[in-house]
């Protein structure tokens, strides 16, 4: 962790600031090694300070101990103790996570002495690029995600309800070794599927659904992100036609994705194949995004995507067409940029599979 630190150290230095405070689990985690919430993390210029209360001190001491000083205290006594902190280290500049600090905390890290500095964006592009033990951790995610599509195969069934759907696929997930899923798993068949983030529910597979299936894996904090959408028996032509429009926008985008093309360029391969098609309309969202400790992060494959993509950065591929009244389709694979080109995590196979 601490060739972390001294990034975030230089960028500190960039930014003309004495101190970043960190809050979150995902910042706290990623600069300290730290896994619980219950903490705060102050990095000064010559300090690393990781303050929580007695029920998380061994913890702390064994994942964090290596990079930071530990302090025990709990209660009102955890902020006083930052300030205290602040004022022995003469800190005029904090930089904070501002797009999770409450306004009571604001208000309470006001009272410190020193000018608060909007910081989140910062903190998150310094995780844009992943190490090899991050992609390792995410190649471990996603293969259990891998795993568990053809484990769900064997046992998902016309009748089943989606919510039976997503509870076989979270125990499956589990067995497997998952810390938990990414996100709220979406099952959506049928017209449910027209739903981009349908929400399981009581509707029941049915003899010609389409079900698209989004859901992701854990391993050591890092999250995979895949969908595969597959049929129950024979389905009618349209919805094959359908498929096999997103299958090959997905295509195309994956065999461009490369380091210098940018999210808004890698969007465009995808929109522009479906909107050829003549279903331009029906993919209202993005291509992808970038995942790591969090599920969505930096950088962004959208319209507005801006970021040129390098070689440690990761990103989904997820083009769909949602047929509002009748079923969805989505196909998604996690990658991350390689010098030459990309690395696909994602190995279940494409070939729409019939239950």
């Amino acid at each position: 962790m601490n060739d972390r630190i001294i990034r975030l150290r230089a960028e500190m230095e960039r930014a003309e600031l004495d101190a970043v405070l960190l809050k979150t689990v995902t910042a706290i985690r990623y600069f300290s090694g730290f896994t619980s919430e219950d903490a705060s993390v102050l990095i000064t210029k010559n300090r690393a300070v990781l303050l929580t209360d007695f029920r998380y001190t061994i913890q702390a001491k064994a994942q964090a101990g290596d990079c930071c000083e530990i302090i025990e205290v709990s209660g009102l006594a955890h902020r006083e103790k930052l300030k205290e902190i602040v004022e022995t280290e003469n800190v005029k500049r904090i930089g904070f996570e501002e797009d999770y600090v409450s306004y009571e905390g604001y208000q309470a890290y006001a009272q410190f002495g020193a000018e608060l500095v909007p910081f989140a964006k910062e903190l998150s592009l310094l995780r844009i690029v992943k190490t090899e033990d991050e992609i390792a951790c995410l190649q471990k995610a996603q293969s259990m995600a891998d795993e568990a599509f053809y484990e769900l195969l064997k046992v998902v069934k016309p009748g089943m309800t989606e919510r039976r759907v997503a509870a076989e696929l979270e125990y499956i997930c589990a067995k497997l070794g998952s810390e938990g899923p990414s996100f709220e798993t979406i099952v959506g068949s049928g017209p449910n599927g027209a739903m981009c983030h349908a929400v399981p529910g009581e509707r029941k597979l049915q003899e010609g659904d389409l079900v698209v299936l989004d859901y992701g894996c854990m391993y050591n904090g890092y999250h995979s992100d895949m969908t595969r959408t597959f049929a129950v028996g024979k389905v009618d032509p349209f919805a094959e036609e359908i498929y096999n429009i997103v299958l090959e926008a997905q295509t195309r985008a994956l065999d461009a994705l490369k380091p210098g093309i940018t999210g808004k360029e890698l969007d465009a391969i995808a929109r522009d194949y479906i909107t050829e098609k003549g279903y331009g309309e029906c993919f209202g969202h993005s291509l992808g995004h970038g995942f790591g400790l969090l599920i969505h992060e930096e950088p962004r494959a959208s319209v507005t995507g801006d970021t040129v993509f390098t070689e440690g950065m990761t990103i989904t591929v997820e083009p769909g067409i949602y047929i509002e009244d009748k079923f969805g389709v989505r196909i998604e694979d996690c990658c991350v940029v390689t010098k030459d080109g990309k690395l696909n995590f994602a190995h279940a196979t494409k070939e729409l599979q019939h239950i």
